[in-house]
């Protein structure tokens, strides 16, 4: 696998480096502090889930331009040699601040915050709004499949629709931190030890041209893991072929683990797969369902009564369907001594270095957050930024994967049922510090 450390260097705006070329021109190296944040919520949502920030920490920490990237940017003409000689130095000695992945955060607050000289901190703005967007983005909205599900497990079946091999990837990632239990991505389960899951396509059942003798070789070949796919020609009778299949490999000491729908009325259909099943003494078989399930589908078919124990959730996940990117920005706040703060209409934003407080109840329920400066302490309330680089250098090695789906699944607990509403969710309050809105009055635009 490519990860982000590998020559990604280019994989930015030109308007980054025409930035940084001026500012080495005219002798700018303060410290500058960015602020990635969202601004606002996608319809229906009210708060956000934090991801892909060890995607961008690796490329920090491994960044330099190569040899091949200084050619190319040579031969455009933009830049001067003596910008590029300082290119080919350059690394980054900055602090950054973060939220932990698989943390609850909401609009306006700081995902995190970088503080470099200006041009270090500046050429960081497109890779980290790009990896942080996209996998934040997934694994907000697999939250919400999650949560819709209400306990019954749900696969990521996304990767032919994902919009590329990486997406893919980091959907697979992505959804797994929010609570998805498997993938049917097999690179994905390599590279980051997620649970793999599939068993066949229609074409399995149609190049046989005899349903049951399909399910029949299936079985044979995958006695452990057989789950067959019943809507090929007719999907009652597709059951009643699986039932047959489920009770020889009873009598035989095995166990048909389970069946898919795929396509018509999932309610209607479900109820009828599983009365066939009962009927047949396999009522220990699962059904598993897919097709264009999203949060909405799942909440809506399980409101009608569906008999579906899983759900393989596929393109409208995968690429956030009804919310395919969020307003997020990273944005300069503070040069040298001075707070900066964007005035442009709608696009204000909150000068100087930040911190994020979150105050609980004695159960640990979120009862509000507060945005003050970085050097402040609120009392009763818990600081979320933490360092994470400090001169250039990570301080703590990675979390696991499975400690990150651990921090969000207490932190998705703690968070109210109402803000988890599929639709016309109450704003959850976040607050500005007293400090923090007196440090505006001293900022410049």
């Amino acid at each position: 696998m490519t990860s982000p450390a590998e020559r990604f260097e280019l994989l930015t705006d030109l308007y980054e480096l025409t930035m940084a070329a001026s500012y080495f021109e005219n002798g700018m190296a303060d410290p500058a502090t960015f602020s990635l944040f969202i601004r606002k919520y996608p319809p229906g949502r009210a708060y956000f889930v934090a991801a892909g920030l060890e995607d961008f920490l690796e490329y920090i920490v491994n960044f330099r331009f190569s040899e091949s990237d200084l050619a190319y940017l040579d031969i455009t003409g933009t830049f001067s040699h003596d910008f590029l000689h300082y290119l080919k130095n350059v690394r980054f000695t900055g602090t950054i601040r973060a939220l932990a992945q698989g943390e609850i955060f909401f609009k306006d607050e700081p995902i995190l915050e970088v503080t470099a000289p200006i041009i270090e901190a500046q050429i960081l703005e497109t890779f980290a709004i790009n990896t942080i967007n996209l996998q934040s983005m997934i694994a907000t909205k697999a939250s919400r499949c999650v949560h819709a599900a209400g306990g019954r497990r749900l696969v990521d079946f996304s990767l032919r629709r994902t919009h590329g091999i990486d997406a893919g990837l980091k959907v697979a990632r992505s959804s797994y931190i929010a609570g998805f239990v498997a993938t049917s991505n097999v690179l994905a389960g390599k590279v980051y030890g997620i649970p793999i899951s599939g068993t066949m396509a229609h074409s399995y059942i149609s190049s046989f041209g005899d349903e049951i003798e399909a399910f029949r070789a299936f079985a044979r070949s995958f006695p452990q893991k057989t789950i067959l796919l019943i809507d090929t020609y007719d999907t009652v009778a597709g059951a009643r072929n699986a039932a047959i299949v489920g009770q020889e490999m009873a009598k035989e000491g095995g166990r048909l683990l389970g069946v898919r729908l795929d396509s018509g009325d999932m309610t209607r259909l479900s109820q009828q797969v599983r009365k066939i099943l009962d009927e047949a003494s396999l009522d220990d078989t699962e059904i598993f369902a897919s097709s264009s399930f999203d949060e909405y589908k799942i909440a809506r078919t399980i409101k009608e009564g569906a008999r579906i124990d899983a759900f393989g959730v596929g393109t409208r996940m995968g690429v956030s369907a009804d919310a395919p990117y969020f307003d997020i920005a990273y944005k300069l706040v503070q040069y040298g001594e001075r707070p900066i703060m964007k005035l442009s209409p709608g696009k204000v934003n909150l000068a100087g270095n930040k911190q994020v407080f979150r105050k609980t109840d004695p159960q640990g329920r979120f009862l509000e957050d507060i945005i003050g400066t970085w050097d402040e302490t609120v009392e009763g309330a818990c600081p979320l930024l933490e360092p994470v680089i400090q001169d250039g250098k990570l301080l703590k090695s990675h979390p696991s994967l499975e400690e990150i789906r651990e921090r969000f699944r207490k932190n998705f607990a703690a968070l109210d049922e109402k803000y988890k509403a599929l639709e016309n969710p109450p704003v959850y309050p976040v607050k500005v510090s007293a400090r923090l809105n007196a440090l505006q009055e001293t900022a410049s635009g």
